[in-house]
């Protein structure tokens, strides 16, 4: 049958159920109803009291003929078979009404009573049902499930119910968030919540999105980072730890790492220095990791990844030399233009910072991990204190895995004069036409000059979550931007 056909013979039914004298759509559900998880885990009991119940479900699946019918029953929590028999006292004429109107995908509640069929599976026999949902499609069939992928970001709903797997990755992603919650707090870190309009996007460099405040009559942009500058006015208001985990927008393209929307934390910690920022933050993935998955060993892009020893630090000047040969601290731009052209490696923009940064991902893609990637140099690192041992070079630090960054921290720059020289090179970059440069934020020059205490700041995200379950980010969103689709 045809999706029409089939949507035609479900309004039949659901004309017969308004005939019988049933709201096909009621507003009610019993308020004595049990989940079927409960009814589960208290089955026995259940059945030796011979205690009626109440489950309410959608219908996933329905076998039998004649007088008797298994149907399976799932709410979100659990899944049960239960069984209408036409002989065994049910309402005059419910069972006829089922047999006729009801539909694998359709919502029903019923009362029964618990009992184990002659092949041992726990189920409940049906005295009485209503109707809760009339479906007018129906479901994917059940061995093959949605098998576009545009269909099934499209009908996430359907691939959520059919796809097992798929929802338990939503669970772990809710665990992982719980985790890392739950650390900082016991940490004495305060959760809060900063502008996602921002005037200015300050905390990366990235192309934002933007859009435009019609009662300022000013144009604004969505944040590229949980409230970087934000939270650092925080520190310099008198909070010493704060956190926030919420969503980023980049207007960038996608990739298997990359979304225009993701959830991201950051951290920040007023006179926590850089080792022991490091040490903190792997303390933190380690617990989370451990809390979300029950392991710390991964098959990682078919490789063995153990996240359990203490991870090595590397040097991100150094490693670069070692693998291509350049020194990107003495290098011009031509030395690296010819470099990355004799690798094969695409790269946009001319200027120096966008050049290393191209060098860099070229390399990074090699690297398994876990390491901690730090000795950023300082045109890279726009927010990030000099490392004193070398001014060319940052406190700044990375979490390198399966060949990607899955944080970014630094010992927090809080120096007014060094931050204004260094916005005002990012702005030179963005009048050159580099998309990618960071905005300037005078305001938060202004506030460094008031003072901030000195700080760290650390930030991961959905990369580091969806790396760890094997999936492009895409998947590991519930609802993933799509087209609109073409009539």
């Amino acid at each position: 049958m045809s999706l029409d056909d089939i949507k035609k013979v479900r309004l039949e039914k659901l004309t017969k159920i308004k005939e019988f004298g049933l709201d096909p759509y009621p507003a009610d559900v019993d308020e004595e109803r049990v989940a079927i998880q409960s009814v589960l885990e208290k089955f026995d009991v259940l059945q030796s009291s011979a205690e009626e119940i109440i489950i309410a479900g959608r219908v996933m699946s329905i076998r039998g003929q004649g007088g008797i019918f298994f149907v399976d029953l799932y709410d979100g929590t659990g899944k049960i078979q239960i069984v209408f028999k036409k002989d065994s006292g049910i309402l005059s004429g419910m069972f006829d009404l089922f047999v006729e109107t009801v539909d694998m995908g359709d919502f029903i509640e019923v009362t029964g009573t618990c009992f184990v069929t002659q092949r041992g599976e726990k189920s409940v026999e049906v005295g009485d049902w209503g109707i809760l949902t009339k479906t007018l499609q129906p479901l994917p069939e059940k061995w093959h499930g949605l098998q576009d992928v545009e269909e099934r970001y499209r009908k996430r709903y359907l691939d959520l119910l059919v796809n097992p797997e798929l929802k338990d990755i939503f669970v772990k992603k809710a665990k992982f968030w719980k985790a890392t919650r739950e650390f900082l707090e016991n940490k004495k870190f305060l959760e809060v919540q900063t502008p996602i309009l921002e005037t200015t996007t300050g905390g990366a460099e990235a192309r934002p999105f933007e859009t435009h405040h019609n009662d300022f009559d000013i144009d604004v942009y969505l944040r590229i980072s949980v409230g970087e500058l934000w939270q650092k006015r925080l520190m310099a208001a008198g909070f010493p730890r704060t956190f926030e985990i919420g969503r980023v927008f980049r207007n960038e393209g996608s990739s298997p790492e990359h979304l225009q929307e993701f959830t991201n934390m950051e951290f920040y910690a007023a006179y926590m220095n850089f080792d022991e920022g490091i040490s903190f933050t792997e303390d933190l993935i380690k617990r989370v990791v451990q809390e979300t998955f029950g392991t710390l060993t991964f098959d990682i892009k078919g490789e063995s990844v153990d996240l359990s020893g203490l991870w090595e630090r590397v040097d991100y000047v150094e490693k670069i030399k070692e693998m291509t040969g350049v020194d990107v601290l003495t290098a011009g731009e031509e030395e690296l233009k010819d470099r990355l052209v004799e690798l094969g490696v695409r790269f946009e923009g001319e200027n120096k910072e966008r050049l290393t940064d191209s060098l860099w991902k070229y390399c990074r893609k090699q690297i398994m991990g876990p390491v901690w990637l730090t000795g950023h140099p300082k045109l890279v690192s726009p927010l990030s204190k000099a490392d004193p041992n070398n001014p060319q070079k940052t406190l700044r630090v990375q979490l390198i895995l399966a060949g990607a960054e899955m944080t970014n921290g630094f010992a927090e720059l809080n120096n007014p004069l060094e931050q204004k020289k260094r916005f005002t090179e990012q702005a030179e970059l963005l009048a050159a036409g580099d998309t990618e440069a960071m905005m300037p934020d005078w305001e938060f020059v202004e506030m460094l000059e008031h003072g901030m205490p000195p700080a760290f700041g650390q930030a991961y995200g959905e990369r580091l979550f969806a790396t760890l379950v094997g999936k492009p980010i895409r998947e590991t969103e519930l609802f993933p931007l799509m087209k609109p689709k073409q009539e």
